[in-house]
């Protein structure tokens, strides 16, 4: 178990011209000694990490990054901004919903997989009447 405590700026649209210019506000992540020790096994072992969630994915990424590519336990905020250019250091797929257009998820997702391979889920889930947002169907994004 992961967690980060959501704020508003997680669906914040970006409205700047230029994507370096967003500012994400910050959020409390927590992750325990239990679930560090587990992912670094799966890592050494060459198994996958699938998250569930952007936030999860923000999560692991955040501690990723501050400990040169493994876990540990830790907390802390962060403002970490996902998106394409971003070099994924903790998960290999990600289980998620269909985001708003212009969110910092979108982004998240076009840097995982693609944005041409997102713009054509996006058609397929328009065209197949697919729900959006938190409680609408899901997407899974592999990055193997």
């Amino acid at each position: 178990f992961v967690t980060l405590h959501v704020g508003l700026g997680t669906f914040r649209p970006v409205q700047e011209e230029n994507v370096l210019d967003h500012k994400m506000h910050s959020e409390f992540y927590i992750m325990n000694e239990e679930t560090a020790n587990i992912l670094n096994s799966a890592k050494k072992e060459g198994r996958r990490i699938i998250s569930v969630g952007t936030t999860s994915c923000r999560t692991l990424e955040t501690v990723a990054h501050n400990n040169n590519g493994m876990f540990k336990a830790c907390s802390g905020n962060t403002d970490i901004f996902i998106y394409p250019g971003f070099k994924f250091m903790a998960i290999d797929a990600l289980i998620t919903n269909f985001h708003l257009p212009k969110s910092t998820l979108v982004m998240l997702v076009s840097a995982l997989a693609s944005k041409d391979i997102i713009l054509n889920a996006y058609k397929i889930a328009v065209e197949n009447k697919y729900r959006f947002f938190s409680f609408g169907d899901a997407m899974f994004i592999n990055n193997k």
